[in-house]
């Protein structure tokens, strides 16, 4: 019997040995790319060839740079792109919401072949729409100027039209999964259908909130090609397009650059995937039930 115990003991050691190296092995995968990065930003002599891991003569200059150099509106690349993707996430946030909410209380001829419709549609990215897409906005700014194309106005619509779909749906099997006997009680209690879904259902829905308003605000703050196509003038660039024309056939004289603004670049998403990080788990498994 001791021996069976001992026997058990060190099975479990092994097994979480073998546990706390493959977590080790997983975490170094995941961080070497930054880590990289990282050092590259730190790395004097703006180069691919000669990177080192430990770079000699490590200093912050590329970080000074990319502040302070007239060839690079950094800030104004990054402003571009929090506020086109908060802009973005806002305005889809509450038209998805609106659109599940009236999906999954309402009954209305046309509805399931709206719903088809409106998944068949996103089947198909935008960029394969890139020439109609442009010429609209060509056309729509002779009518309103804010919409037209070399506008982040314009980019927004664009951005909006595209995450329509599957976010509707997505947000619509969560309302699903929220009892009808709310909206009963809050009708009998004399509320509108605009109250029952302000009052009543909107704070219930806030984790799949957060979970559709993460993956666009992502999506939208790391899109290229729209941003590439419609937007000329390099002080209206998103920080993507910015700093992709910016190393274009220049890695050997401003990779250090390009990496330091890659890695400053990212802490708008990471900031927000910390604060909200927290309803991730519950958001997306809560309306896999029904839908």
């Amino acid at each position: 019997m001791a021996q069976t115990l001992r026997s058990m003991k060190k099975r479990r050691k092994w097994a979480m040995a073998a546990r706390i190296v493959l977590a080790l092995v997983v975490l170094a995968y995941a961080l070497f790319p930054v880590i990289w990065i990282f050092s590259a930003s730190l790395d004097p002599r703006n180069t691919l060839v000669n990177q080192s891991l430990i770079p000699p003569r490590a200093n912050f200059d590329n970080y000074v740079r990319l502040f302070t150099s007239d060839l690079l509106p950094f800030r104004q690349w990054l402003l571009n792109s929090t506020r086109i993707a908060v802009v973005t996430t806002v305005l889809t946030l509450l038209m998805t919401a609106f659109a599940a909410y009236a999906f999954s209380r309402f009954r209305f001829r046309g509805r399931r072949s709206l719903l088809q419709t409106v998944l068949l549609i996103q089947v198909f990215p935008n960029f394969l729409n890139m020439v109609a897409l442009f010429l609209i906005l060509q056309q729509l700014g002779n009518y309103v100027p804010w919409l037209s194309l070399n506008s982040h106005g314009g980019l927004i619509l664009l951005y909006l039209g595209g995450a329509l779909g599957v976010n509707t749906w997505l947000m619509k099997g969560f309302f699903d999964s929220i009892p009808r006997d709310l909206d009963e009680a809050a009708t009998i209690d004399g509320a509108s259908h605009w109250q029952t879904f302000w009052l009543v259902i909107f704070p219930l829905v806030r984790p799949i909130l957060v979970v559709v308003g993460l993956l666009i605000f992502v999506g939208t703050y790391q899109e290229f090609v729209l941003a590439r196509v419609m937007l000329q003038d390099s002080q209206k660039y998103t920080l993507a397009v910015g700093l992709s024309l910016f190393v274009r056939d220049q890695y050997a004289q401003r990779w250090g650059v390009f990496a330091a603004g890659a890695l400053i670049g990212a802490l708008p998403v990471v900031i927000v995937f910390l604060i909200f990080q927290r309803y991730l788990v519950g958001g997306l498994t809560a309306g896999s039930v029904k839908g």
